[in-house]
């Protein structure tokens, strides 16, 4: 597993970076070699915050951390993705039989955490809208939703904005 470091507002040390490519390594035996891990470390009001995802051919594993010891914060990272990675290992080899990239027999077990079933409770239908990025965030607000699904007008495509944790907004972008 390729591992890619990128630092805002702070520069990462030598050690920083060996610490965090040796704590990604051990999950590194679960994939390919040719799987990336983008680990993103941001200096924010006097916190790191570190973000890591691992694309692993269709299955997106992600894990953040906002910490005062980035260390301690790289630990927990690891251990949040190995959690994801075991408490779903099942559904994931029963999506990636095929797959030689992943290794998910190896994975342990997660002791006294069973997985409950995933079942959809609700359905809604409703008309997709053309209008702009701004007009949908407007319209998130009225209802008061934390997301907003609505067809762009400028691009003619399938977006969603939603609130964020720091109340900014994003947008997602579908492509096809």
């Amino acid at each position: 597993m390729k591992v890619i470091i990128t630092s805002k507002n702070m520069t990462a040390s030598d050690h920083l970076k060996q610490t965090i490519e040796s704590k990604l390594d051990r999950l590194g035996k679960y994939f390919s070699n040719d799987i990336v891990a983008n680990v993103t470390l941001t200096a924010e009001k006097g916190r790191q915050k570190i973000e890591a995802t691992i694309n692993a051919k269709g299955t997106i594993f992600r894990a953040e951390e906002t910490t005062n010891d980035v260390y301690s914060g790289i630990d927990r990272i690891v251990e949040k993705l190995s959690s994801q990675m075991s408490r779903f290992k099942t559904k994931l080899q029963k999506k990636h039989k095929d797959n030689k990239d992943l290794h998910l027999l190896d994975l342990p077990e997660v002791a006294g955490e069973e997985l409950e079933e995933m079942q959809v409770v609700r359905k809604k239908k409703f008309d997709l809208m053309p209008m702009s990025v701004d007009e949908a965030i407007m319209q998130m607000e009225l209802l008061e939703h934390s997301f907003f699904i609505f067809l762009n007008m400028e691009s003619n495509a399938v977006n969603v904005v939603y609130k964020r944790k720091d109340n900014d907004y994003g947008l997602l972008e579908t492509r096809y």
